[in-house]
């Protein structure tokens, strides 16, 4: 079984150019124009352009916002150096949102996009939480 992970983004050209300077994913392809595939992780993630206060789902009234919003699910970026990457998702835009927290050895930083999404940069003392 493989994860794909699908992120709503407002537009897509801001998205490709924030991922791509924040997180060193490289843009692989456009598909039909409102889809970017984002290689260099160990997953691959495809910026869905959706224009805000569109349905999110059929059966909710639920719509798409991109201001700052909370989400159950968000994506953890294992990095080798937690400094290095924090500096560069600020240079690209991104917002941090915690101070580093050190658990277990690792570090963690949160942060979220310009598209209101939430993300951590995660620093492994060894290969994951130990």
């Amino acid at each position: 079984m493989r994860i794909v992970v699908n992120i709503d983004v407002p537009e897509l050209e801001p998205a490709i150019e924030f991922y791509c300077a924040a997180l060193g994913l490289e843009h692989n392809r456009t598909l039909d124009d409102d889809v970017a595939e984002l290689t260099g992780t160990s997953s691959v993630i495809y910026l869905l352009q959706n224009p805000p206060g569109s349905n999110s789902a059929r059966n909710t009234s639920e719509t798409r916002r991109y201001s700052r919003h909370w989400t159950p699910v968000h994506l953890d970026f294992v990095v080798d150096n937690i400094v290095e990457a924090a500096e560069r998702a600020l240079g690209a835009g991104a917002s941090q949102e915690s101070e580093c927290i050190e658990w277990k050895g690792s570090k963690c930083i949160t942060f979220s996009d310009p598209f209101g999404h939430g993300f951590c940069l995660i620093e492994f003392a060894v290969e994951t939480y130990s």
